[in-house]
């Protein structure tokens, strides 16, 4: 299982690593909405690596960033949970508490299916806002990848 995620992680990190380029190379005509949708990515998947390893939370649920620093804050994302992956039980159960102070409780397992999902999820938004704006949007599916 633990190949399986890295295998999933590796995927997420190489499609976030092309949106940065295609944002870059885009960068006066990227819509806010799909630079905050990348943001959001970047940050969700910090905020859940650090849930994992005990760590506090080093950016806001919808912060924004500069989109110079995105590649570099995805690429820390990705080998924090590559480390996680060879350092923790993903059966072992992780209690935290969300943005507003609420406790839960869920396998490291859990948690790294949910970093994919959801950067998968608003990877496919952030498509949908480049066809809006006549922009080609990148083809991220993972059979495409795979192949």
């Amino acid at each position: 299982m633990k190949q399986f995620f890295k295998e999933l992680f590796e995927y997420s990190h190489y499609y976030n690593q092309k949106l940065g380029a295609a944002f870059m190379e885009h960068h006066g005509s990227i819509p806010e909405k799909a630079a905050t949708l990348y943001s959001h990515i970047l940050n969700a998947h910090r905020i859940w690596n650090n849930r994992i390893d005990s760590r506090q939370p080093s950016f806001g649920v919808w912060e924004n960033h500069p989109l110079q620093d995105c590649g570099e804050i995805d690429k820390v994302n990705y080998k924090h949970s590559l480390l996680i992956l060879d350092g923790f039980d993903p059966d072992q159960v992780v209690h935290y508490t969300n943005t507003r102070g609420d406790a839960f409780r869920n396998s490291i397992r859990d948690i790294l299916f949910h970093i994919i999902n959801h950067s998968t999820y608003h990877r496919g938004q952030i498509a949908m806002v480049f066809r809006q704006e006549g922009l080609s949007p990148l083809m991220t599916d993972y059979i495409f990848y795979r192949r």
